[in-house]
């Protein structure tokens, strides 16, 4: 999974890189940093909500303004999505059923994140974006705190390894360099390949930096 992660970022960062150096005249307006923070998913299993799931996000960004008041944005994050919930375990024993208690489930879709913005200054501080992410997953899983079923941990099947979430977000220029900005991922697409319709939507929350 780790060595998934560097290989996208590198592919993405070295993309921006090799089209940067093909025109002198804008290279100087490339800006690439990093980032990390706070992620909170939503996740929905036809009408029923689960509870919400923390997770961190980190990654690099790259933006290239196209003008004055907007620029291009592109990111590549590694995170985790999903939901939780609680629900009885019963035994059957004989032709009596056992109340055993209550079991969490934890569903972990581990991703790799690109989100692709179109930004526009307010002021030179300030700045809303709108845009597309494109979520990869790298594994499907749910977890549990007991034994269900002689496991604890269980792959999902049958989830789109593709996920797209369309955003809208905002960022603050604390000084030249660091930065923040939340965003909001709309849960609009179904992750599910055949009809067990799941929605994930989620919220990101944190700080960067600009190296250049």
């Amino acid at each position: 999974m780790t060595k998934n992660f560097f290989l996208a970022l590198a592919v993405t960062i070295s993309g921006f890189m090799t089209a940067q150096t093909t025109s002198e005249s804008s290279a100087s307006d490339f800006k690439f940093g990093a980032k990390a923070g706070y992620s909170l998913s939503n996740m929905k299993i036809f009408d029923d909500k689960l509870d919400s799931k923390s997770y961190f996000y980190a990654g690099f960004v790259v933006e290239k303004p196209v003008s004055s008041q907007v620029s291009i944005q592109a990111e590549a994050l590694y995170t985790q999505i999903g939901g939780t919930d609680s629900l009885p375990l019963m035994q059957l024993t004989g032709n009596e059923v056992t109340n055993m208690g209550t079991v969490d489930f934890n569903y972990q879709f581990t991703q790799i994140q690109v989100p692709i913005s179109v930004k526009y200054y307010f002021i030179p501080k300030f700045s809303a974006s709108a845009g597309m992410n494109f979520g990869f997953n790298l594994s499907e899983k749910m977890k549990t705190d007991g034994i269900v079923n002689g496991t604890d941990s269980q792959d999902l099947v049958d989830y789109k390894t593709l996920n797209l979430f369309p955003f809208l977000g905002a960022e603050y220029k604390i000084t030249d360099k660091f930065f923040v900005d939340a965003r909001y991922n709309f849960n609009f697409f179904d992750t599910h390949k055949k009809g067990f319709e799941t929605k994930i939507g989620f919220l990101q929350a944190g700080v960067g930096y600009r190296f250049n």
